[in-house]
C-alpha cells in the first residue's frame, strides 16, 4: 500500500495550487510557478533559436515600420524588459510570436494579412501580452501540475483499488483525453482572448486605431474557412474573437481615455 506517498503527492499539489498571482491587466488569478529571471532565460535561448532559422531583415521599410511599431507597444505594456523585435524574411509564415522578456519576431508572411502599420501593430500587440501576462509560465506550471495528479491517480489506482498495470493504463489514457479536452484546449483558449483584450489595450494606449484589430480577424478568418470545431482547437474562432474585440473597444477606449485625464 503507498498511502502515505498518496498523501504527501496530494497535499504537495493543492499546496501549489494556493499560490496564485494575478494578471495585472485583467485581474484574473493564475498560477505560475517559474522565476521570471529563469523564464526570460528560456525565452532568450528560444529566441535565438528560432530566429536564426530563417535570414533576418534588418533595413528598409518594413524594418523600420516594425522597429517603430515596437517602441510603441512595449512603451505601452509598461514593462521593463530588454525589448527586441525582429523581422524574418519568411514570406511564406503567416505568423508572429513573443517570448518571456521581451523578445518578438514578425515572419514577413503575415504582412500581407496585416496590410498597414495598425494592423501588425494588433498581432503585436496581442503576441506581446501573452508575454506580459506571463502565459508561458502558466502553461509549463500547468503541465507540472497535470502530471502531478496523473502520478496520484496511477498511485490511488493500484494502492486504493488494487487495479492491474494495463487497466491502470486505459483509465490514466482516457483522463488525458479529458484534461486534453477539458482543460488544457479551455484553458490555451482563455489565453488567447486575455491577450486579445489586452493587446486592444495596448493598441489603444499606443496611439493606433483599435478597430484594426477586429478587422484583423476577419480577414484570418476569410484565409481559412475550413476550421475545425472550436473545442477541439487551441485558439477561439476567428470571427468570434473579431466581435468580442469590437464590442470591447468602447468600454477600452473610455477606461484609457480615462486613466490618462487622472493620470494613471
Amino acid at each position: 500500500m503507498r498511502r502515505p506517498s498518496l498523501f504527501l503527492a496530494a497535499s504537495a499539489v493543492l499546496g501549489a495550487l494556493a499560490a496564485c498571482s494575478i494578471v495585472g491587466e485583467t485581474g484574473r488569478s493564475r498560477v505560475a510557478w517559474f522565476p521570471e529571471d529563469y523564464m526570460n532565460e528560456l525565452g532568450a535561448q528560444a529566441y535565438a533559436q528560432e530566429t536564426g532559422t530563417f535570414p533576418e531583415i534588418k533595413s528598409g521599410p518594413q524594418y523600420e515600420m516594425v522597429q517603430r511599431l515596437g517602441r510603441r507597444i512595449a512603451a505601452a505594456s509598461g514593462q521593463q524588459y530588454e525589448w527586441e523585435f525582429k523581422l524574418l524574411d519568411a514570406p511564406n509564415v503567416l505568423n508572429a510570436f513573443a517570448l518571456p522578456g521581451g523578445k518578438v519576431a514578425i515572419y514577413s508572411g503575415i504582412l500581407g494579412v496585416t496590410q498597414n502599420e495598425a494592423g501588425l501593430a494588433a498581432v503585436v500587440g496581442h503576441e506581446v501580452a501573452h508575454a506580459t501576462a506571463e502565459h508561458g509560465n502558466e502553461r509549463m506550471t500547468l503541465q507540472l501540475i497535470q502530471q502531478g495528479l496523473t502520478s496520484i491517480a496511477d498511485i490511488a489506482l493500484e494502492s486504493l483499488f488494487e487495479m492491474p498495470q494495463t487497466e491502470r493504463e486505459n483509465v490514466l489514457g482516457a483522463l488525458g483525453v479529458g484534461a486534453e479536452y477539458g482543460v488544457q484546449l479551455p484553458f490555451s483558449r482563455e489565453h488567447e482572448s486575455e491577450a486579445d483584450l489586452i493587446g486592444l489595450r495596448y493598441l489603444v494606449r499606443a496611439g493606433y486605431d483599435p478597430e484594426e484589430a477586429p478587422r484583423l480577424w476577419e480577414r484570418m478568418a476569410a484565409l481559412n474557412p475550413d476550421r475545425p470545431p472550436q473545442f477541439m482547437s487551441t485558439h477561439p474562432d476567428p470571427l468570434a474573437r473579431a466581435q468580442t474585440l469590437r464590442d470591447a473597444i468602447p468600454r477600452i477606449v473610455a477606461e484609457e481615455r480615462g486613466n490618462t485625464a487622472t493620470g494613471n
